[in-house]
């Protein structure tokens, strides 16, 4: 269906390539620790994470923090060319330096220490070879349209000086450039009209790799905007040819909900739509594929020897903290100190539904379930001592919601999100969030929070929102982490 994901939850800028039968798709990853989240698949609509392309601390850099907040990774483009897999993307911290390059043979890792390509100022870069070896980079200009050189992948040097491409077609931020060949034309995708309401999709083509690209004229050939659509913000798409001569599309997309002007919470998704050519130019066919639901539900007791790569953390490496603990689940080394706002080591997933709950059992020490979307809009239910409240986080303002007595300090706490289609009113949040302590196998719920608070509409951003859980002041040790994609009694 064209309204159901295909990766749910943040998972924006998709970048896909082909290997045979197998499909491989990176998404951005923003300032969250692994970088660069890296999908299998054999059929475009079940998908597997083989891991993360950017796991080591010399592959990026990120910064906990609000000043960390939206930098790191933005959109990276996936290839394969000479028998290996290239990805090149842009990390913020490291812009004056170029975009980023790494490549690898085994898609799994490991992937090699960066390259970084000088004098290429800019964010969403893009790698194409021409059928004699010559390697294309392209990426979108600060100054305003898509910018290209020639460049030596395994270096990072320019071969040639950066010059100006195609300025789209007159709307807004032309960005998230990709270039391919088809037949005898060469073709430009790109983003247009800002990654909110305005979001698009267009393309242009040309003769040859380095233009002049014409455009097409039924572009911008995806958007919803100004339609009633349940995804909106359609736009950052790659193509990709099937093993049988057909075409596909991912892109990413939003979905808004609750009362006028609706919110979103769980960040930019991917979605997959079909393509037909038409006089040698593509066209978007959204309701080609049945996408089923996608199976979010995972338990997760921290066997070892490693932690599994959906596991990330705002600004750090979520292996420098959570390390396995003596008699099973995992240690997590002293967080922030209880008072404090900003997280540090935070060992987070990405919620991925519109309803869902998430329960940790922390047998020992001061801890913190938190519900995340930066490091200013935060909930959390937080464990010290003996006492167990809920705090949240909204901009400057700090409070605590609710710290009855007699909620105990027992080991399972519990966060979930119930949406609020069919309640009546007009100033609905997309859903509320119930915080608690599980009490013989029931939640407990302590305090109960309108969605809107922690949604992009108030906060801002690139992300969406992750449920992790923090050790505070001191150590703790989690012994089981449970996420289902419903709302239902702790699992």
């Amino acid at each position: 269906m064209a309204d159901r994901p295909i990766l749910p939850g943040f998972h924006p800028d998709p970048s896909i390539c082909r290997v045979g039968e197998d499909f491989y798709l990176v998404t951005s990853s923003f300032e969250y620790f692994p970088g660069v989240p890296l999908f299998s698949s054999r059929d475009l609509v079940h998908w597997e994470q083989l891991g993360n392309v950017l796991d080591r601390p010399e592959q990026l850099t990120v910064r906990t923090g609000q000043a960390g907040a939206d930098g790191g990774i933005y959109a990276p483009t996936i290839r394969h060319h000479g028998g290996r897999f290239w990805m090149t993307t842009t990390d913020i911290a490291q812009i004056a330096r170029g975009h980023v390059i790494v490549h690898a043979d085994d898609p799994a890792g490991p992937w090699s220490t960066p390259v970084y390509t000088a004098g290429t100022l800019g964010v969403d870069p893009d790698l194409a070879w021409d059928d004699d070896g010559t390697c294309y980079i392209t990426w979108s200009d600060p100054f305003g349209g898509i910018a290209q050189a020639t460049v030596d992948p395994l270096t990072g040097r320019l071969l040639s000086e950066p010059r100006p491409l195609w300025e789209g077609t007159g709307l807004a931020h032309p960005e998230g450039p990709h270039l391919y060949r088809r037949g005898s034309w060469w073709y430009l995708l790109v983003a247009e009209g800002g990654t909110g309401p305005g979001h698009c999709v267009s393309v242009a083509r040309s003769a040859s790799p380095t233009g002049p690209f014409d455009s097409c004229p039924a572009n911008p050939v995806l958007s919803h905007r100004s339609t009633g659509h349940p995804v909106q913000s359609t736009g950052h798409a790659d193509l990709v040819e099937l093993a049988d001569g057909s075409w596909a599309m991912v892109h990413l997309g939003v979905r808004p909900r609750g009362s006028f002007p609706k919110y979103h919470v769980n960040g930019r998704e991917t979605f997959l739509a079909g393509v037909d050519w038409a006089d040698d130019w593509p066209v978007a066919v959204e309701d080609r594929f049945d996408v089923p639901p996608a199976d979010t539900a995972f338990v997760d007791e921290f066997p070892r020897p490693g932690l599994h790569p959906r596991w990330i953390a705002p600004g750090v490496d979520p292996r420098s903290f959570a390390q396995p603990a003596e008699g099973g689940g995992v240690r997590l080394l002293p967080g922030r100190a209880p008072e404090a706002r900003e997280a540090e080591r935070l060992l987070a997933v990405r919620t991925r539904d519109a309803e869902w709950t998430a329960t940790a059992t922390v047998p020992t020490g001061d801890v913190a379930l938190v519900v995340r979307l930066d490091d200013a809009h935060w909930v959390g239910l937080e464990r010290t001592g003996e006492d167990v409240s809920v705090r949240m986080v909204v901009g400057p303002l700090d409070q605590v919601l609710a710290r009855p007595a007699g909620a105990g300090t027992g080991a399972t706490l519990s966060v979930r999100a119930v949406g609020t289609d069919g309640q009546p009113g007009f100033r609905k949040g997309p859903d509320r969030l119930e915080l608690g302590v599980v009490e013989d196998g029931a939640l407990r719920v302590l305090a109960s929070v309108d969605g809107r608070y922690l949604s992009t509409e108030v906060a801002g951003g690139f992300t969406g929102r992750v449920v992790g859980v923090e050790a505070l002041g001191g150590e703790a040790v989690l012994t089981r982490f449970a996420y289902a994609g419903s709302v239902a009694d702790p699992a």
